[in-house]
């Protein structure tokens, strides 16, 4: 099939391509339940003219965390005007400037003007707003660590928690989404004195979950008999290994396309296996663009020196060359394992038995670190 059949060709395998979009909200969400009330629970008090707890949402990427909160967020919605709810990707709004107009958008429906306007003027007007209606703030701040990166998160947290002190009877609070709890440690005692959080915590998916999750999203998004059981299965297994059920959704979707530009009515092995292949080299491409320059610089000491050194000897090498500390280089050791560019394992050939071998999933030689 040329490439104008492909763009033009009428039928297709999905029936609403959408149910495979990160930002698709699924009508069956299961396996949270204790998440969600656990967040329903904190923001009642709202509800109800009180003041909303502030909580973190922990938990590895992938995992509901996001999916959760905007379920609550509708629902509270659905049964209060009493609430403002308000997302906030931290990836795109990591000022303080921008993270307020996203609440500004949500109260007036549109954001500031970016010149012209000061930050007191927005913050003014959205305080004595909630202050005149009587309504709290529930701010979830998603990916927080790239707020807390950009040296942000101290003021955010600190405008947002103790803005009662200004304005008499405005009840905010903060839902921070993260994947670690290194947060702790970037916030000064002003923050630290307000934000005292509840945690709810989201464990990984059960393969068994993961199997479910995948065959709601196949029946969402394809037409029926297009994927068989035994290539959902594979792709439930796949997900399960890599701990990341976005791997699976984007896995299911590319074999979608796959399949579709062969002209077939259905998803076979083949088009599975291209699938994979394809989806390898773009995550790991995707990971290394995620990395910060210290983890940068360690997998690059990694793959220069494969099975030379032992964790340990590859910290010593690390200090010298850097001068960062153990517990730095520990820390992007952790993360380069939790993204899976790198395995590790005890050798027990060390002084005091617990050496640490270090393996990479991926070749190097066929990706920029």
């Amino acid at each position: 099939m040329g490439i104008e059949d492909i763009l033009m060709a009428d039928e297709s395998l999905f029936q609403d391509i959408n149910a495979f979009d990160p930002d698709y909200v699924p009508q069956n969400f299961n396996y949270r339940d204790t998440q969600m009330e656990a967040m329903a629970i904190a923001i009642r008090p709202a509800m109800r003219g009180g003041k909303p707890s502030n909580a973190v949402i922990l938990g590895s990427p992938a995992t509901g965390k996001t999916t959760s909160m905007r379920k609550v967020y509708e629902l509270v919605e659905k049964n209060t005007e009493k609430v403002v709810c308000v997302y906030i990707n931290c990836q795109l709004h990591t000022t303080r400037f921008g993270i307020f107009s996203q609440i500004h958008k949500k109260i007036f429906g549109h954001i500031p003007p970016e010149t012209g306007i000061p930050f007191s003027r927005v913050y003014d007007k959205i305080m004595k707003s909630l202050q005149k209606d009587g309504k709290s703030l529930v701010v979830a701040l998603d990916d927080v660590n790239y707020l807390i990166q950009s040296k942000n998160a101290n003021k955010v947290f600190y405008d947002l928690l103790r803005a009662y002190e200004e304005y008499p009877g405005v009840r905010t609070s903060i839902f921070a989404i993260m994947s670690d709890l290194e947060f702790k440690y970037s916030f000064d005692k002003n923050v630290n004195t307000v934000f005292i959080p509840q945690e709810i915590v989201f464990p990984l998916y059960t393969y068994s979950e993961i199997e479910d999750i995948l065959r709601d999203r196949v029946k969402a998004g394809f037409f029926p008999n297009v994927l068989p059981d035994n290539i959902l299965e594979q792709a439930a297994m796949y997900t399960f290994e890599n701990g990341d059920l976005r791997v699976g959704i984007n896995l299911l979707k590319s074999c979608g396309n796959i399949a579709e530009a062969d002209a077939s009515r259905e998803i076979t092995q083949e088009h599975f296996d291209r699938a994979i292949e394809s989806l390898v080299s773009v995550n790991v491409s995707e990971t290394l663009k995620g990395l910060n320059d210290t983890e940068k610089d360690i997998l690059k000491m990694i793959a220069d020196n494969e099975g030379m050194y032992s964790a340990g000897e590859l910290a010593e090498k690390y200090k010298e060359k850097t001068g960062s500390s153990y517990a730095s280089f520990n820390r992007a050791i952790d993360k380069l394992e939790f993204v899976r560019l790198i395995d590790t394992k005890y050798t027990g050939k060390g002084v005091r038995g617990n050496s640490r071998e270090i393996i990479l999933r991926f070749n190097p030689d066929d990706y920029v670190i």
